[in-house]
């Protein structure tokens, strides 16, 4: 690591070292998951809470990416780490910086894509801010929830437990190296995978899950670290044409990986979804990862890392 350089699971560690969290507080878990959950006063459901941010330049190129595109793809992304607790949403929020090259046209259409996926999801826009910027930046807040103390926690994965992946892993990473057709739309339309969430809660029971955002040698490894275990995994599944460092690192895949008992029998697809068995979790030094019998390095895309 570069002098003066971090990681953002460093940075994030130092930030959570310096929060605490006042006795009699609702909030049941803070910095550290896919989502904070809070359980207000007598309230029958734990709420879901996550914040992701989308920049130009660094998560978009309006060369490639439609404005119908860029704000779909923003409430996918908080979208998808609901689906990786387990829960369904309730509201979000908007905050858009715009720059000047974006006319009433482009911001029409930015939203058009926003509010498509809001109406398919029952994600109603509940409010937001509106700044101008230099380059456009958008931060987006989804609400969600789930019964009490049933959210899919990244810190529950057990050794024995059998790893699973939903989808074929690739795709995205295939689409942004300029590929078109299915890895394109993998791209630049992400599907959170909600109703996947909720069968893995209710019906799986799984004991671990998350998103695969960043790819999963990175994601992967962060559920090991926070449960405290290692991981021997094979060949993911791959998306067609995608190549296998696409598949083990690349980002933005948003398909969930998850953990289950071994005498759980998760089916072979949900809804048409393939659901893969990739390896099993082990007992080793906390957040290894073998491939194969072999290290497996996490490559996936970390901001403070790959900037």
């Amino acid at each position: 690591m570069n002098r003066g350089k971090s990681s953002e699971s460093a940075v994030l560690s130092r930030v959570a070292r310096k929060v605490s969290i006042p006795p009699g507080s609702g909030l049941k878990l803070g910095i550290g998951d896919d989502c904070a959950i809070f359980h207000p006063r007598g309230a029958t459901e734990d709420l879901l809470f996550t914040t992701d941010l989308l920049l130009e330049d660094v998560h978009f190129r309006r060369e490639t990416h439609s404005a119908e595109d860029i704000g779909y793809k923003a409430l996918a992304r908080g979208l998808s780490d609901i689906a990786a607790m387990g829960g369904e949403p309730r509201f979000c929020l908007l905050s858009l910086a715009i720059p000047r090259w974006a006319n009433r046209a482009w911001v029409d259409r930015f939203y058009r894509g926003f509010l498509e996926l809001a109406r398919k999801t029952a994600t109603p826009l509940a409010g937001g801010d509106l700044a101008r910027s230099i380059r456009l930046a958008c931060d987006v807040t989804v609400c969600g929830a789930a019964p009490p103390n049933r959210a899919l926690l990244r810190s529950g994965a057990r050794p024995g437990d059998h790893i699973y992946v939903s989808g074929l892993l690739g795709g995205s990473a295939l689409g942004l190296s300029g590929a078109k057709g299915r890895a394109l739309k993998r791209h630049l339309r992400p599907e959170p995978r909600l109703a996947l969430g909720k069968f893995l809660r209710d019906q799986v029971r799984a004991h671990a899950a998350m998103d695969l955002s960043d790819g999963l040698s990175l994601d992967l490894r962060r559920l090991c670290l926070a449960s405290g275990v290692s991981a021997e995994i094979e060949e993911p599944p791959i998306f067609p044409g995608a190549s296998r460092q696409q598949a083990l690192h690349g980002g933005e895949d948003y398909e969930l990986l998850f953990t289950v008992s071994p005498r759980a029998h998760p089916p072979d697809d949900f809804e048409g979804l393939p659901l893969t068995r990739i390896g099993t979790i082990t007992a080793g030094r906390a957040g290894s990862i073998l491939l194969n019998g072999k290290p497996l390095a996490p490559l996936g895309f970390d901001h403070f890392q790959n900037s």
